[in-house]
């Protein structure tokens, strides 16, 4: 039987669980857990897939992806990028900056996106030739402005909609709750007023409102997109439309693939007769299903009703299950047979909220085992803590 999960590349193979060419349950045992590993193969195919949809939808040298590289910026998974040459980056901190230059990449590859800037933030981003700036604030665009006149920038815009897996709103940068996050219509007026007090040329506009969502999603993502072009309209300088990321992969078996034809032809519909080429920023999409995360089960136990299976690792280093509601769809390393039965993971910190997947029915698993937590390549060890003194985990990229 084929479980909803599997694919090229992970799959089990006479009972045992395969990922990337190696067998699981090896590479714990050699390793060690907990454990991060990426499959860079998939990573690429990954990238080859989008551009793939992107190209058939009549978008072929209209587009930039540029991987937004706080979903996981493991230095040999940027290096392994760089060699591609198929994206640029999406940084959101100086600091993430000056990493993805240390893996290869120059300031003209990267498009910068953040919130909150301080003034030490922007006098180290302005030393950077090349390096394509987006403003999120009135105050950050005057204080760019103050660093130096006439330059280009780009303006993050806040369409006042939201998108997200499941509408989940602990996704979503943008709804109808005011966010922090770019510009809204109100206040567009003044923001390019205080521009062209700095003689600053606009030529992005650039948008991102949520993260994981799916086909059904779809529809709103139509109208997000024809929302901001409200926001391009209103220029002659526009020369390129960052439409952010958020693109999802499927977390549990009621999850679809994202339809990557009708999302790229919702672009396509919006750009073919206007001049400005796109960006797209992904993270989730590249990264999230090209890494497992290997732990091992140190605890069987039933309590009261509910049977525990306790494993050397917490929501600290993978916080996404208990901070936003993400399912990591737990698998064991060795295929068993027996009576299945509902089970509760959870890990190693002493808070309540460090449970991994509650109730899910799986097959008979003991102590010892490898217990592996698919989807586990993006936004999880980018995130991690060292919250209880146990933030200790291993990276590796199999290539």
């Amino acid at each position: 039987m084929t479980e909803w999960w599997e694919r090229e590349g992970l799959q089990y193979r006479d009972g045992f669980l395969i990922f990337a060419g190696r067998q699981v349950d090896d590479l714990a045992r050699q390793f060690g857990t907990p454990a991060f590993f990426y499959d860079g193969r998939r990573f690429t195919a990954n990238i080859e897939r989008l551009r793939s949809a992107l190209d058939q939808a009549g978008l072929v040298n209209r587009y930039r992806i540029k991987y937004a590289m706080k979903a996981n910026r493991f230095m040999p998974l940027l290096t392994h990028l760089r060699k591609t040459g198929l994206t640029g980056i999406d940084a959101c901190s100086p600091g993430e900056v000056e990493h993805a230059i240390s893996c290869g990449f120059s300031a003209e590859d990267i498009s910068f996106t953040a919130t909150s800037l301080a003034n030490r933030d922007l006098e180290r981003l302005t030393r950077l030739r090349g390096l394509s700036m987006n403003c999120d604030s009135i105050s950050t665009i005057r204080r760019w402005g103050e660093l130096g006149i006439g330059r280009s920038i780009g303006i993050r815009v806040n369409p006042a909609m939201g998108i997200s897996r499941a509408q989940n709103e602990k996704l979503k940068y943008s709804g109808v709750n005011t966010t922090k996050f770019g510009i809204y219509r109100e206040q567009f007026g003044d923001a390019l007023a205080v521009a062209r007090d700095y003689d600053l040329t606009i030529n992005k506009i650039h948008f991102h409102t949520g993260c994981g969502y799916l086909t059904p999603q779809l529809e709103i993502w139509d109208a997000i997109v024809e929302s901001c072009l409200w926001f391009v309209d209103q220029l002659d300088s526009v020369e390129v439309v960052n439409v952010g990321g958020g693109l999802g992969v499927p977390h549990t078996a009621m999850d679809s693939p994202l339809d990557l034809t009708r999302w790229a032809s919702i672009l396509a519909r919006h750009f073919r007769n206007r001049p400005q080429s796109i960006e797209i920023e992904p993270g989730d999409y590249l990264a999230k299903d090209t890494g497992l995360l290997l732990l091992t089960v140190n605890t069987v136990e039933q309590k009261m009703e509910t049977v525990f299976v306790g494993v050397d690792a917490g929501f600290n280093i993978a916080v996404e299950p208990a901070g936003y509601g993400l399912p990591f769809h737990p698998v064991a390393a060795l295929r068993q047979t027996g009576n299945n039965r509902k089970v509760t993971i959870v890990g190693n910190i002493n808070e309540a909220l460090d449970v991994w997947y509650a109730d899910i029915t799986m097959p008979p698993l003991s102590e010892g085992q490898c217990l592996t937590l698919i989807n586990a390549g993006a936004y999880s060890s980018s995130m991690a803590s060292n919250h209880c003194m146990r933030g200790e985990f291993k990276e590796f990229l199999l290539l």
